[in-house]
């Protein structure tokens, strides 16, 4: 049994017992963690999610927190003089998949639904204040405008150039 989950904007095919190390997690070390956003699975049958699998949950405990291997950064342009050399290393967090499962966390819905009251209408209108809108600006008259163009030197148009034939001496 594997799936394809995402984690920390990257998307890894797991198993469980499986070590991965990924981009760095907020939580502490031995923590565990749970990433619902599953987007194959294969359990003998694949299921495709669009775009995600609903129901289906990994859990993961972090192992550790640590920085990767040093990446150098070089760039030259030949026959420039130019070189620059730069370098990182990443943090990463190691995490092992403790399982894959595709039933729902019931705790979690029912939590959500007890935590956020229902807002009744009349209390929501007394809440936001109607806000009048600016009264607009007068547009100026059509008349003046087209006075002012007129007023402007008409642009003269450069006199036509006559072709002159050129005939050719006859031999």
């Amino acid at each position: 049994m594997y799936a394809i989950v995402e984690i920390a904007g990257q998307q890894f095919k797991v198993a469980k017992d499986q070590k991965v190390f990924v981009h760095r997690l907020e939580e502490k070390e031995g923590s565990k963690i749970t990433f619902d956003k599953v987007l194959l699975l294969d359990d003998g049958k694949v299921t495709i999610g669009a775009p995600v699998i609903e129901n289906a949950v990994v859990t993961a405990t972090v192992l550790g927190h640590l920085k990767g291997d040093k990446v150098i950064v070089f760039k030259k342009k030949r026959r420039k003089g130019f070189k620059k050399r730069n370098g990182h290393r990443q943090y990463l967090s190691q995490i092992q998949i403790e399982g894959i499962s595709t039933e729902a966390p019931v705790k979690k819905a029912a939590a959500k639904s007890e935590e956020a009251p229902a807002v009744s209408k009349p209390e929501a209108k007394k809440e936001a204040p109607v806000k009048k809108a600016a009264p607009a600006k007068k547009a100026a008259p059509a008349k003046k405008e087209a006075v002012k163009k007129e007023a402007k030197a008409p642009v003269k148009a450069a006199p036509a150039k006559k072709a002159a034939k050129k005939e050719s001496p006859k031999k």
